[in-house]
């Protein structure tokens, strides 16, 4: 990314490459305070989700360029990719067709790039910040290691996210389908983001431009699954169903299921706080899970 030129539009105007889940909230989230917003989806479905909410979208499959991309990223003050790169190893989907275009216009104020704290490996259990060795330890993490690569080459801001719950994507919907499993792995945690602080740490960002950062996107209380099921179900009013040894659970579990349980580490969200002046909605799982049963209503 070329030094900015402030464009005679607004300077806000996001192209958002993957209009998925997180991306998605970040857009409400946006258009609300005056932006427009447009980037791509994985289904002509979505397609027509998004445009009903005032979002122009095109369906990009990776497989070829878009051909209209040029037409919307010359309007754009802003540029973010979800899209997690390909499993074929090639390298990031986006860049592989659009790079050029990223990286040639002078206009953007700021490339940004969602990408996840499985980038560290296992830490044993200790502490890692944005300064830790990038360490994956599955076939996955070391994908996205690499297309992390690609956008910071660019100058974009990583966000490296832990795992992602919000409205219709916690374990309270699993704890109501009687699926949530309490597995129990003693001293091992997972760090969570609230999906409206993903959005809320992003928006900082663009606020502050800080071209090459990166940020651990991350809540206060990294908690054991045990924890965090136990606490789903009684909000619910529901038994909860007993622990199940890791061992045990093991035995059922697919591959990609496995890998989330490979690395065991504590991410550190100083950086958001201190660079960004964040402050957190939803500091743990607690006012996260609360949140959502109220916005449920």
């Amino acid at each position: 990314m070329t030094a900015p030129e402030t464009r005679p539009e607004t300077g806000r105007n996001l192209f958002c490459f993957g209009l998925g889940y997180s991306a998605g909230r970040l857009a409400q989230s946006l258009q609300a305070a005056g932006w427009s917003v447009a980037g791509t989806c994985q289904s002509g479905t979505r397609r027509a989700e998004l445009e009903a909410d005032g979002i122009e979208a095109l369906v990009f499959d990776g497989d070829a360029p878009l051909a209209d991309v040029a037409r919307l990223l010359s309007r754009a003050s802003h540029v973010l990719s979800s899209v997690p790169p390909r499993r074929d190893g090639e390298g990031d989907t986006v860049l592989a067709h659009h790079g050029n275009h990223i990286r040639e216009d002078k206009h953007l104020l700021w490339v940004g790039y969602l990408s996840s704290t499985g980038v560290y490996g296992d830490a044993g259990g200790g502490r890692v910040d944005e300064t830790s060795p990038v360490n994956p330890s599955s076939e996955r993490s070391r994908m996205r290691a690499a297309a992390e690569a690609e956008w910071s080459s660019l100058g974009a801001h990583v966000f490296r996210l832990a795992g992602i719950y919000g409205p219709g994507r916690s374990v309270l919907d699993q704890a109501r389908a009687g699926s949530a499993r309490r597995i129990e792995k003693p001293g091992h945690k997972f760090s969570r983001i609230h999906v409206d602080d993903i959005a809320a740490v992003v928006r900082a960002s663009m606020t502050r431009p800080d071209p090459g950062a990166i940020y651990n996107v991350c809540d206060d209380e990294a908690a054991s699954p045990v924890e965090v099921n136990g606490f789903a179900y009684q909000l619910l009013g529901l038994e909860p169903p007993p622990p199940v040894a890791f061992e045990d659970a093991a035995k059922t579990m697919s591959p990609m299921g496995l890998t989330f349980w490979q690395d065991n580490l504590l991410v550190d969200n100083r950086r958001i706080k201190e660079d960004l002046g964040v402050r957190l909605s939803f500091p743990d799982y607690r006012a996260g899970l609360r949140a959502i049963l109220a916005e449920e209503g």
